[in-house]
This record gives C-alpha cells, sequence and structure tokens, in this order.
C-alpha cells in the first residue's frame, strides 16, 4: 500500500488542539484539507506528521513551538497611542483588529491591555509560543 512521502498532495481530516484540552481547529462537517506535503502550505510538525502515513490511518501528532507557530516575538507587541485611534474605535483587551505597516501590508493584531493614553497591541500568530495536538487521518494521497 501507498505510503505519504515528499512531494504528495494529500488529502486528511484532523483535529487541532492545545495541551489544555481545547480545540483552536478542526475539520469537522468541512472538507478534508489538502496540501503538497513538504511544499511548506502547512506548519513544519503537520507536514512531517503526515509522512509515512497510509490510507485511512489516523494519529495524534504532538507538535513542538519551534515545529507550529514559533515562540512570541516581544519585538511584535508594540505600544500605540490612544490619539492614532479613530475616536468612534473603543479598544478592550481581546479585540482583534487590523493594522498596516509603510509599505501598506495589512496584518492582524489583538489589544493586550488598554491604558489611559495607549493601546498595547501583538502581532504575533495567536498560536505563537503553543505546542500543539493534532488528531489526523489520512483520507487520500492524490
Amino acid at each position: 500500500m501507498q505510503t505519504v512521502k515528499t512531494g504528495d498532495t494529500v488529502r486528511v481530516h484532523y483535529h487541532g488542539r492545545l495541551t489544555n484540552g481545547s480545540t483552536f481547529d478542526s475539520s469537522e462537517g468541512r472538507d478534508p484539507l489538502e496540501f503538497q506535503v513538504g511544499a511548506g502550505m502547512v506548519i513544519k510538525g503537520f507536514d512531517s506528521g503526515v509522512l509515512e502515513m497510509q490510507v485511512g490511518d489516523k494519529k495524534t501528532v504532538q507538535i513542538p513551538v519551534d515545529q507550529a507557530y514559533g515562540p512570541k516575538n516581544d519585538e511584535l507587541i508594540m505600544e500605540f497611542p490612544k490619539a492614532n485611534i479613530p475616536p468612534d474605535l473603543k479598544p478592550e483587551v481581546g479585540m482583534e483588529l487590523q493594522m498596516s505597516n509603510a509599505q501598506g501590508q495589512v496584518f492582524p493584531v489583538k489589544v493586550a491591555a488598554v491604558g489611559n493614553e495607549s493601546v498595547t497591541l501583538d502581532a504575533n500568530h495567536p498560536l505563537a509560543g503553543e505546542e500543539l495536538i493534532f488528531d489526523i487521518e489520512l483520507v487520500e494521497i492524490v
């Protein structure tokens, strides 16, 4: 029976959770995720986790921070003056916003803290610094 190797296009169902057991993503109720193994379309640990699987195989993969979204980067946490926030926007901790850099690229940020004069914004990926666990089922090698 054929096993997954680098370069194959595969279709998988998955359930992703944190080490505390909370679910952050799942393909349940959706089409399987399709990606080319080794092409950088998914995080490294997920990519390598499907290698050697056969159609119908199910496995659980524990992915360390450096094979997932990496550690939190303190350089992506910034103080932003409240005076530069539109007056109709009332920032609250946990609120997700969009910012743009000098080149016009838009990126998401999350409000980490709200002070009197400034707001602390975090541009890290929401799963940065987290070890991830995926239950993976190989549906098809395309």
